[in-house]
């Protein structure tokens, strides 16, 4: 089993003893996600489990998705509803290493801009395909995909 696997079982079991219900029914959806992408990856060949750069990519995509129902809902006056919301992206980010801030990120693009030589528009792809293997689960996809844009733009 993976550390990440580990890491999150431990988390699960913790929150239990603790009786953190919040905690709980997040990290059981985490867990229900990561067995759906194993289910996947099983079904196209690619072993029994994904590998723990996959688990933060859909950690983060399950940070976004609860950003964006937090926002519905306080623009709805459903406050209680983004308060839950925003409890769990807490409790998932736990699992994802330190982000990197803007500096960070735009040093990460121009570095790999240079490295991989890219002057053109049309090998964006190649650039966000190596930002999302180097900086997996630290990195903030749409940030990056902004700046590239920009960089290759100038």
């Amino acid at each position: 089993m993976s550390d990440k696997r580990n890491e999150i079982n431990d988390a699960l079991k913790a929150a239990m003893r603790e009786k953190d219900q919040v905690a709980v029914s997040t990290i059981r959806l985490i867990m229900a996600a990561l067995k759906d992408r194993d289910i996947n990856a099983r079904g196209e060949g690619k072993g029994d489990t994904v590998p723990d750069e996959e688990i933060l990519g859909m950690l983060q995509s399950m940070i976004k998705q609860r950003q964006d129902s937090s926002k519905v809902y306080c623009d709805g006056g459903r406050e209680d509803l983004a308060d839950r919301e925003e409890q769990e992206i807490v409790i998932i980010k736990r699992f994802l290493p330190a982000q990197m801030n803007d500096d960070e990120i735009k040093d990460a693009v121009e570095g790999l801009m240079l490295e991989l030589d890219v002057k053109d528009i049309k090998e964006m792809g190649k650039v966000m395909a190596e930002l999302k293997t180097r900086f997996a689960g630290q990195i903030d996809m749409g940030k990056a995909s902004s700046i590239v844009k920009q960089k290759l733009a100038a």
